[in-house]
């Protein structure tokens, strides 16, 4: 089974994880590792205005998002979005540029994967399509950061390194 599918289930593409990225994420996965069994946790994104928009019930992927965002000193505000795939292009591209306006970056949820890359394409923000959930590429590598944290800590701490890259 390879660690990084080409696709996932039809609905929705997969982002892609290159060799490199793979790399820089669980170096930088690791350091945050390091720093919380120190005690020592760095408050890298304080300031930082994260968007949670959502489309499902409050679950264990919303709540890893804003762990991992609120423990690096981001701010997140959660939104149901409302919107559709059958909303107006130009519903969809205000949404969006608005969200560019108040956030440094935005993760979706339970939206469709169209509908998340036409709001990435409009927002000039980084807009993340489930990253916080077990679907997402970058959960697997959570294994590869070892046992010496419960898997649970090893997926906020990839998380946590996606944001870093990402807006920091």
């Amino acid at each position: 089974m390879p660690l990084l599918p080409k696709t996932r289930a039809p609905a929705a593409a997969a982002p892609q994880l290159s060799p490199l990225k793979v790399t820089s994420l669980l170096c930088r996965a690791r350091q945050l590792q390091r720093a919380a069994l120190e005690g020592n946790t760095p408050r890298l994104l304080r300031g930082k205005n994260l968007g949670l928009l959502c489309e499902t019930q409050p679950d264990d992927a919303q709540a890893l998002f804003r762990s991992a965002a609120e423990e690096l000193g981001a701010r997140v505000a959660v939104m149901r979005s409302g919107m559709s795939l059958v909303d107006s292009p130009q519903d969809v591209q205000h949404t969006a540029r608005m969200l560019g306006r108040l956030y440094e970056a935005v993760e979706c949820q339970g939206l469709a994967h169209a509908l998340v890359e036409c709001i990435a394409q409009h927002a000039g923000i980084p807009v993340f399509d489930g990253a916080a959930t077990k679907d997402h590429p970058a959960d697997r590598l959570a294994e590869l950061l070892g046992d010496r944290t419960p898997l649970a800590d090893n997926r906020r701490f990839v998380l946590q390194a996606l944001l870093l890259e990402a807006i920091a």
